[in-house]
């Protein structure tokens, strides 16, 4: 583990290589889990407050359990995560292009200038899933079967998870924090 101010960071963070691949994998950490996307205390207001712009982007399945169970439930860990479609379903927030590809309506409204808020964090930092303790917060990889093109083409490409998931780290953490982070990974690769 490599400490940077409140966070362990895991080195597989540094090892693992890792790019999206949405045409092999078709977006489907958007769909598959048990859950919906892990969200934080400080996201419940701000994603209440996007929905009405998100609503335009959204499929008709994924508006009626919006509007039934709300944009986010708590989960069986206790846990607030974004709704699903039905259980074992996709997030309330998924639609399909044209490839048939999961992508998110709230990243979508945001690229479109509607809103100001990308996405949760969670989302847009995986495959690193941060648990918050006391202290600090645990930043890890997560290995999921259904990322494996994501790692086979980080692989190809040779690009370190921590270097793919750049803009989200500086988004949760700040850009000095990822100096740190670079400045360590520059000497970890040294050993």
């Amino acid at each position: 583990m490599i400490a940077i101010e409140n966070a362990l960071v895991s080195e597989d963070i540094l090892e693992r290589k890792f790019v999206c691949d949405l045409n092999a994998c078709k977006g489907e950490c958007c769909v598959a889990g048990d859950s919906g996307a892990p969200l934080e205390k400080d996201e419940l207001q701000v994603l209440e407050s996007v929905v009405e712009a998100v609503k335009p982007y959204m499929v008709k399945k994924g508006i009626k359990a919006l509007e039934k169970y709300g944009p986010y439930v708590v989960d069986g860990d206790g846990d607030y995560t974004t709704t699903l479609v039905s259980e074992g379903a996709e997030c309330v927030f998924v639609y399909f292009d044209e490839q048939k590809i999961a992508k998110c309506a709230i990243e979508q409204a945001y690229n479109d200038g509607h809103i100001k808020w990308k996405k949760p964090i969670s989302c847009h930092l995986y495959p690193i899933r941060i648990t918050p303790y006391k202290n600090y917060d645990a930043v890890n990889y997560h290995s999921w079967g259904i990322c494996k093109p994501a790692c086979e083409c980080g692989k190809k490409l040779d690009v370190p998870v921590y270097k793919f998931l750049k803009e989200p780290l500086i988004r949760k953490y700040g850009k000095e924090w990822f100096k740190q982070l670079e400045k360590s990974a520059a000497l970890y690769y040294k050993k």
